[in-house]
């Protein structure tokens, strides 16, 4: 029986929506990135198609779940990826997935993190509005 596991890669179908490296300041004494600056970032990198797809203002209105599943680390390169799932008559869910780049061996890549976000287009008065739906 093999129980190597197999490697985690980067997905080459599409491009991140953010990459950031998280600094000291992100992190615990351990070196542990907070969970806390993981999520802003899933929140920025599930506003860009998002945005795009509203074609102007949204509020983030729901982290329909969140799933962590392994550590980032300070100094990890993290790619953010983020697609449209779901589109309401106001509302868009993304679904975004997080993988890291360990900083000490780069080509170790982990799936650290999978999320589902849900933003709401707003008029200049912060109102619903309704978007397109999804092609």
């Amino acid at each position: 029986m093999n129980t190597q596991i197999e490697p985690v890669l980067l997905p080459v179908d599409r491009e991140p929506v953010i990459r950031v490296i998280p600094m000291p300041k992100d992190s615990n004494a351990a070196g542990d990135v907070f969970g806390g600056w993981i999520m802003s970032q899933v929140d920025l990198a599930g506003s860009v198609p998002a945005t795009a797809h509203a074609k102007g203002r949204i509020a983030t209105v729901a982290v329909n779940s969140f799933v962590f599943k392994e550590p980032v680390f300070v100094g990890d390169l993290c790619s953010f990826y983020a697609e449209i799932t779901k589109v309401g008559r106001t509302s868009i869910q993304i679904y975004v997935e997080v993988y890291a780049q360990r900083r000490l061996q780069p080509d170790q890549v982990a799936k650290v993190t999978e999320a589902y976000v849900t933003y709401v287009a707003v008029d200049n008065n912060r109102k619903p509005r309704p978007v397109d739906p999804l092609k």
